[in-house]
């Protein structure tokens, strides 16, 4: 990723849990609504890898399922992420690849807020700014290096 210098070059590392949600025989019935979940959103946003470190948000404690709200009924998604340090320089582009995810995995019809968790960031609200503001979004991802970048962090969510 060209990341020559690390803000963080020790992170605390985590254990993985499992997967627990399985395949069951209602999820090839179409006649069922599968309402999506946070559980079935923490799925999707769980192995992009840290723009930083070759580890996962999930390994990383960047993001976890009690952070995740999903109203299915009202199409809006909430995903509240925790920065490895208070002035993680990579916050934005963390929050970025976890909207790039949710944008390419979700129906168009959810509104997906992404948010650094209050009190683990130093610029909390510039970045939340950033994060949620659809024009600034838009720009960054016309950057191909950026998009490029993006795309790497990805790469590895199944």
């Amino acid at each position: 990723m060209n990341i020559t210098q690390k803000i963080n070059d020790a992170p605390m590392v985590y254990e993985v849990v499992a997967k627990t949600r399985g395949i069951q025989e209602a999820d090839f019935d179409d006649a069922i609504d599968d309402l999506i979940d946070s559980e079935e959103v923490y799925d999707l946003i769980r192995g992009i890898n840290d723009p930083e470190h070759p580890l996962t948000l999930e390994q990383l404690h960047v993001t976890n399922r009690e952070h995740i709200y999903v109203d299915d009924h009202g199409n809006h998604v909430l995903i509240e992420f925790t920065p490895t340090i208070p002035h993680c320089s990579m916050a934005t582009l963390i929050g970025l690849c976890i909207r790039v995810r949710l944008l390419r995995s979700l129906p168009e019809r959810f509104k997906i807020d992404i948010k650094v968790r209050q009190g683990t960031h130093q610029s909390e609200d510039q970045v939340n700014k950033q994060l949620n503001d659809k024009e600034r979004v838009a720009a960054a991802l016309e950057n191909t290096y950026l998009l490029d970048v993006v795309n790497q962090c990805l790469a590895t969510a199944a």
